[in-house]
């Protein structure tokens, strides 16, 4: 198969930029994979809203740069700020064109919220499924464009680079070139290659290396694992923001259902089992403090009193309101037995975004030729230590955008021009059989899951890192072996990738002897004065 753009992954990212590029260019094919259904994607779980300046007289770019930067503990990229604060408007009022819904009041002006690190009320959202509408409308923009290929459940498994070709490639290799992928059909049960003329990685994030994480089952880290192997740049991944309050259902591990953070924009208070509103002696901020600093507030309250969460208390504010604007979080809440109007909800934070990822510059390239990447799978620089709420719908829509921009000037069929495209090999699985027990991979992600949250969560130590990393290594060892020996499955490949991605959080966060953003070390409890990115 071969295509003009291929994009992996069909969140917010993906879309945004296949769009643009078949509008672009009419006569060229895009193709977008994706490895469940169209719509399962981080953007579909994605509650709060999506952030941008629309308020003039009270609010400004630079209070929204300002607000990012503080968020971001020193190491944001000033440069991706800026684009992202001063473009992000621009590409919401081009998805409200494309029929995105967003609240608005009586008046007919859209409503703002306001959530952790902001300063200013500037939150665009439609009720708590902010994200799931902006997917919505873009889907439907999709389905309308003859030259979109939507292909469903097909995993990607490598990235093809000139080390299929025979060459030998390393981090040092310049002019790494992608000329598409390898991708399993799970339909036909086949491994196919399919080359592109540019490539766009919009894979989402991790988080499913935790235990539990507000992620959904796909969220397994594969562009950057992908990326790392076809010897390309990722930076930062030590920076795992875990969100403060994830529903807490006992017994209940691997996603959680998110309580976004606009409920305490709107009043929602956190209280720990004394009934004590604790947040006030960690920050002057209290409840609409950044993520970091709550989540970390949440889990010392939790150490202390040995409970297994905390408690959002919203019996004070306006039911009508709380029903109008959280109409899933209230249904979700009653059929677990929380009447929000009467009960405090049980809260607990869980893995839920990655700032670090593939290194990215200002036009969504990374380091391999003709390969970009955009969302959460990229490292821009946007979200330095600790991304502000709402800001990662942004990202996505920007540089999904500069992406466009950017690979438009090359004619697609560039990449492989200098190469015999008939020299790339099928996929090779001569010697290997079918996997005689399942029970080899799933144990082996329980241990992934168990020990990144033990050892690599919100507080971490040197002694937790080095066990973590020992751990590691015996699982990549006999994962590796167990690829080399039998038949390909997306649940493999999944176990592959987390555990890649999981040695990347570790050794990042081994190389960070400082505490920073949502990198917390207890070993290094305070700030370096070099201030420098992690580069993998």
């Amino acid at each position: 198969m071969q295509t003009d753009f291929l994009v992996i992954g069909s969140g917010i990212a993906g879309l945004t930029y296949a769009l643009k590029v078949a509008r672009e260019c009419p006569d060229k094919k895009v193709t977008i994979f994706t490895k469940t259904t169209s719509d399962e994607t981080n953007t579909k779980y994605a509650q709060g809203g999506v952030a941008g300046v629309w308020d003039n007289e009270n609010d400004s770019f630079e209070k929204h740069i300002e607000d990012t930067l503080i968020a971001g503990d020193g190491l944001c990229n000033e440069q991706a700020v800026e684009i992202v604060v001063k473009e992000g408007v621009d590409r919401i009022w081009e998805l409200i064109d494309l029929g995105a819904r967003f609240d608005k009041g009586q008046d007919g002006d859209y409503l703002l919220g306001r959530e952790g690190g902001h300063s200013e009320y500037r939150i665009l959202h439609y009720k708590d499924v902010t994200g799931r509408e902006m997917e919505r409308a873009l889907l439907n923009a999709i389905a309308l464009q003859p030259n979109i290929e939507v292909i469903t459940h097909c995993f990607v498994v490598d990235i093809i680079t000139q080390h299929h070709l025979g060459y030998l490639v390393t981090k040092s290799t310049p002019d790494i070139e992608c000329f598409g992928v390898y991708v399993l059909n799970l339909h036909t049960k086949k491994i196919e290659k399919v080359l592109a003329g540019i490539t766009l990685l919009a894979t989402g994030g991790n988080g499913q290396v935790y235990r539990t994480t507000t992620n959904p089952v796909i969220a397994t880290g594969d562009g950057v694992a992908m990326v790392y192997r076809a010897k390309g740049r990722i930076e930062n991944m030590e920076f795992i923001q875990f969100h403060p309050t994830a529903l807490y259902e006992h017994g209940v591990k691997g996603q959680a259902f998110l309580i976004t953070e606009a409920v305490r924009g709107d009043g929602g208070i956190l209280r720990n089992s004394d009934g004590e509103a604790f947040m006030e002696r960690y920050d002057v901020r209290k409840d609409l403090a950044p993520r970091d600093i709550v989540a970390r507030a949440i889990d010392s309250e939790m150490k202390r009193t040995g409970d297994e969460h905390v408690w959002l208390d919203c019996r004070h504010m306006s039911q009508e309101r709380f029903l109008q604007h959280f109409p899933n979080i209230h249904q979700k809440c009653l059929s677990v037995g929380v009447d929000v109007s009467k009960n405090m909800i049980p809260v607990a934070p869980a893995a839920h975004y990655s700032c670090g990822g593939i290194k990215a510059d200002e036009w969504a390239r990374t380091s391999i030729r003709h390969l970009y990447a955009a969302g959460e799978c990229a490292s821009t620089g946007l979200h330095g230590a600790n991304r502000l709420a709402s800001n990662s719908l942004l990202e996505a829509m920007v540089f999904a955008h500069r992406a466009f921009i950017d690979s438009i000037k090359e004619t697609p069929a560039h990449a492989l021009s200098k190469w015999n495209k008939n020299c790339i090999p099928d996929w090779r699985a001569e010697g290997t059989t079918a996997p005689k027990e399942m029970i080899l991979i799933t144990q082996s992600l329980k241990e992934l899951q168990l020990l990144m949250s033990d050892y690599v969560g919100i507080v971490r130590t040197n002694t937790r890192l080095a066990r973590a990393m020992r751990r590691l290594d015996l699982l990549h060892e006999e994962t590796e072996n167990l690829y080399k020996t039998t038949e390909i499955s997306p649940q493999l490949c999944q176990l592959r990738n987390m555990i890649t991605v999981g040695y990347l959080i570790v050794k990042s966060a081994q190389f960070r002897h400082e505490s920073r953003g949502l990198h917390f070390n207890t070993d290094y409890p305070g700030k370096s004065e070099l201030v420098q990115n992690i580069v993998l």
